[in-house]
């Protein structure tokens, strides 16, 4: 493992910042592949290109961002999304999947189709205007309908839905011929019908899912609303129960090594298995070998598979309290491909042999026949290590569990010594009774070196696969994590002043600056804030065939290895090490599968995880206000996590719920929105709300429908900083002249000339 380096001089000929931009002058539509053609620019310049463009972006040279590099087609598939006050209807392309917002498409009337509704599809030539785009329809598509998902309330004349996506604030109407047998309170899922010429929403409903309030209703509301897939295909289905355990044939036997499996208490499928014992080679004192076995998906779920198919459709596992939508069936996830103890299961394994500074000295890839020796938990673990084995554990202490952290130890010397970023962010775990689906209590989970142990081993692994990959001149599914955008760092740079904090400027950072800015702020109040603010400021890791490296974890080649059964992108790199190494049994990955093949997949499946996270925090936030159901008028210390000129969004200690204190409610006055400081300051009392003060609040509403949590600050409570008096800055700003805006002050602007 190496250090993350700088970025790759370029050779001469490699065009500069300016030939780029005088190229864009003169043809504003073009993207990165007309570029690379205009500079004959092919291998592993490519990659170079994409990079410096990402950095122009940054540097606010590419106006218009990423579409002005990447433009629309100029003929798409279009969708109706929304219809002005004024009747005009507004389209967005068809599978939309990058991280910002689509642009506005307009349509024109050219006489061709007629009028046209929401929901209606529509294959279109765009023309581009500005940051939006015209549309020129060529001919209307097959209707596929806009769903809606949210809790139904019935009137005389029909009803109205309540989304449950806080971020829709619409309301749906529902025609009586359209309610069909739903009731009051019902949580369902309804399709836009089409409507000419009016803003007015209209839904048919289409699905009942159960009273709303019920636990199992939360995750079922988010699964319908982010379109991911709940049942398995029929076909993927039968392929999966036919499936028979692999027996040892040309595969490396592995049965006799005590390998053991590492999990939380709740986990049911087991992909990983770890072994490490001290290296036999006396050139290598101190050094360890260590072994890890990862579930071989590849062997059940073949390329082109109906179960491949829907393994790539849903891109990955999503794990709410209640439940877990799997991304392969559970005859393979829970049976065949889980790692379960004292049964022979296939696996891919590499052997890694590292030195006693946890520096990787060789590694080698395997197919093989394991037998789990025990299943183990992370507490298990490391109490069987503090002196607290219990039945289970006793036994395998000496032989197994020391071994395994002496490896560690070294790792973490390796860890150290390339500078990785390692935020201690709290995270929040809902526990659900899985009988009644009732809220049994919401904690901290506690991060112990068990856990830490196992991460170490898995980054190594990935590492090996990385690197295998580049060795065999294979496509490779690479996990990338850029360098943190200019602007953000900016951003960070101006709040961190005002805590008189400083991030190194001038230089190449690393994730060592950032880590000895978090042991600065370490022991002091506002520690946890500014983890959080140097977790914004980070780029979101992705999928890609192109390498950059990994920012945060400072390797310069990294990939998803370790998880084939709840992540479809280790499928693909378990695919390519079976090909490109030549080893024995099926699943190889196709001969005519190649990198931009890939990378298509790499897009959908970064897509995919996105939408696991955000739909798994907008179930834990449901849950969360189903806990505090009934609590409303109680009293609880918070900590200000946002500031934005509408209000505070404050985290509760106690149970970790995010709330808002809306503007209005604040302490009479009117309040200068800082963004630099973030921070509300008020323009006649002085009184400060910056981000990271506690807060006494009262709980005021708990929505189950959003998940959302208002609250109000308690009277005669003060920020745990005390300030009551601006600091210079936002004293200058609070007296700005205010105009008022949503009880919010803001400096008056010039009027433009």
């Amino acid at each position: 493992m190496t250090n993350y380096p700088p970025k790759k001089k370029t050779a001469a000929p490699f065009p500069t910042r300016e030939q780029v931009l005088e190229f864009l002058k003169d043809n504003p539509d073009a993207g990165r592949r007309q570029i690379a053609r205009a500079f004959g620019i092919t291998g592993d310049e490519r990659l170079e290109l994409k990079i410096l463009l990402k950095q122009m972006d940054r540097d606010g040279q590419l106006e218009g961002g990423p579409r002005r590099v990447e433009p629309l087609p100029s003929v798409a598939v279009i969708q109706i999304r929304s219809v002005t006050l004024d009747g005009e209807p507004i389209a967005e392309p068809v599978g939309w999947s990058r991280d910002e917002a689509p642009p506005k498409i307009f349509i024109a009337d050219n006489g061709k189709i007629g009028v046209v509704g929401l929901g209606d599809r529509l294959l279109a030539k765009l023309e581009r205007q500005g940051r939006d785009y015209l549309a020129l329809p060529i001919r209307r598509l097959t209707f596929t309908p806009q769903t809606v998902v949210g809790v139904f309330e019935k009137t005389p004349t029909g009803g109205f839905i309540k989304p449950s996506d806080k971020r829709d604030r619409d309301e749906y109407r529902v025609s009586r011929a359209d309610v069909g047998d739903a009731k009051s309170g019902e949580l369902v899922k309804a399709e836009l019908v089409p409507q000419r010429g009016t803003a007015e929403k209209r839904v048919k409903i289409v699905e009942r899912m159960g009273i709303f309030g019920e636990p199992r209703t939360f995750s079922l509301a988010t699964i319908a609303a982010s379109g991911i897939p709940l049942d398995q295909p029929e076909d993927a289905a039968k392929e999966a129960a036919a499936a028979t355990p692999e027996e040892l044939g040309d595969r490396a036997d592995l049965r006799a090594v005590p390998l053991v499996t590492i999990d939380g208490s709740d986990a049911r499928d087991f992909d990983d298995a770890v072994f490490a014992e001290p290296d036999s080679d006396p050139d290598n004192q101190g050094g360890w070998h260590l072994l890890v076995a990862i579930a071989d998906v590849a062997h059940y779920v073949l390329p082109g598979s109906a179960l491949d198919k829907s393994a790539q459709d849903r891109g990955n596992s999503v794990y709410f309290p209640d439940r877990v939508v799997p991304m392969l069936p559970e005859e393979l996830s829970n049976d065949l491909c889980s790692l379960r103890p004292n049964e022979d299961r296939a696996c891919m394994a590499v052997h890694i042999w590292i030195d006693a500074k946890g520096r990787k000295l060789s590694h080698r890839f395997v197919r093989g026949l394991m037998r789990s020796k025990a299943r183990l938990t992370y507490e298990q673990v490391q109490a069987a290590v503090d002196g607290h084995a219990e039945e289970l554990t006793a036994p395998l202490l000496e032989p197994v569990i020391q071994p395994l952290y002496g490896a560690f130890r070294a790792l973490l010397k390796a860890r150290d010594e390339r500078g990785t970023l390692d935020l201690d962010i709290p995270e929040r775990v809902v526990s659900v009774d899985r009988e009644t689906g009732a809220v049994l209590g919401i904690n901290t989970r506690l991060r112990l070196d068990s856990h830490k142990l196992i991460e170490e081993f898995m980054v190594l692994a990935n590492v090996c696969a990385a690197e295998s990959l580049e060795g065999a001149l294979q496509p490779c599914v690479y996990r990338i994590h850029d360098q943190p955008a200019m602007e953000k760092l900016t951003a960070l740079r101006d709040f961190l002043k005002s805590l008189d904090l400083v991030l190194a400027k001038g230089q190449v950072l690393t994730p060592k600056h950032f880590s000895a800015l978090l042991d600065k702020a370490a022991g002091t109040p506002y520690a946890q804030m500014v983890s959080q603010m140097v977790l914004r400021s980070q780029a979101q890791a992705c999928y890609s065939t192109e390498n950059i490296g990994h920012f945060g974890l400072a390797l310069r080649r990294y990939a998803h290895f370790t998880s084939p059964i709840r992540r479809y992108a280790d499928l693909l790199v378990h695919r390519a090490l079976i090909r490109g190494l030549h080893l024995p049994g099926r699943g190889a990955l196709p001969e005519g599968q190649d990198a931009e093949s890939i990378e298509k997949i790499c897009d959908h499946i970064t897509m995919t995880e996105r939408r696991a996270a955000a739909a798994e925090r907008e179930v834990q936030d449901r849950y969360t206000a189903a806990y505090l159901t009934g609590r409303q008028g109680e009293m609880f210390p918070g900590r200000i996590t946002g500031v934005t000129r509408f209000g505070l969004f404050v985290q509760l200690q106690e149970t970790g719920a995010d709330g808002l204190i809306p503007i209005r409610t604040l302490p009479s006055d009117f309040y200068h929105h800082d963004e630099k400081a973030h921070a509300l300051v008020g323009d006649r009392n002085g009184r400060i709300f910056r981000l990271g003060d506690i807060l006494t609040v009262q709980l005021v509403e708990a929505d189950l429908v959003t998940g959302g949590v208002v609250l109000a600050l308690v009277e005669g409570e003060e920020t745990s900083g005390g300030q009551l008096m601006p600091t210079s800055g936002t004293r200058r700003a609070a007296k700005a002249r205010p105009e008022r805006r949503g009880g919010t002050m803001e400096k008056r602007k010039k009027p433009r000339r």
